[in-house]
């Protein structure tokens, strides 16, 4: 496939995307993988995204707790310089389309793994999966923002 026409099918892509999903742009300029991932943590956790673009958080759960979603199709994580999350869910996503959690807990948890690093000139830190996973098994399952149940359906 050549160049321009890739870039027209994802262009579509991108479209139809925006008119199943008004609260996120999918933009090809960066912002796609992390688009994606927060409407699939959307989907599968009991938390609402905002709508467009909000300062150091992606959503809320309907306790009031503000979650921070980041997303990768490689083998880390970023993570604010500026500021700690309240909660941070952290997935990656497989070109299959399913998605592992990395992440689930407080943002204070994330941030041990970068808490003596330096600032950087992007404002993000980068932390390995498995580093990020390793917190996570310090994370209660009362700290963890919950899946959402799925109704069981009976005859």
């Amino acid at each position: 496939m050549e160049i321009h026409q890739a870039v027209k099918e994802m262009l579509k892509i991108v479209e139809a995307l925006q008119e199943q999903y008004g609260k996120k742009k999918f933009t090809l300029d960066g912002r796609l993988v992390g688009d994606l991932g927060e409407i699939l943590v959307e989907e599968d956790y009991d938390l609402e995204l905002y709508s467009g673009l909000a300062k150091h958080h992606d959503g809320e759960t309907p306790d009031g707790r503000k979650v921070q979603i980041k997303t990768t199709m490689k083998n880390s994580l970023t993570f604010p310089v500026d500021h700690i999350p309240e909660y941070y869910i952290g997935i990656k996503i497989h070109s299959d389309g399913t998605y592992d959690e990395i992440f689930n807990g407080p943002g204070s948890v994330a941030g041990e793994a970068v808490k003596n690093r330096k600032p950087t000139r992007n404002n993000l830190h980068s932390i390995t999966l498995s580093a990020l996973k390793k917190l996570s098994e310090n994370v209660s399952a009362r700290e963890r923002i919950p899946k959402k149940t799925k109704p069981i359906y009976t005859e």
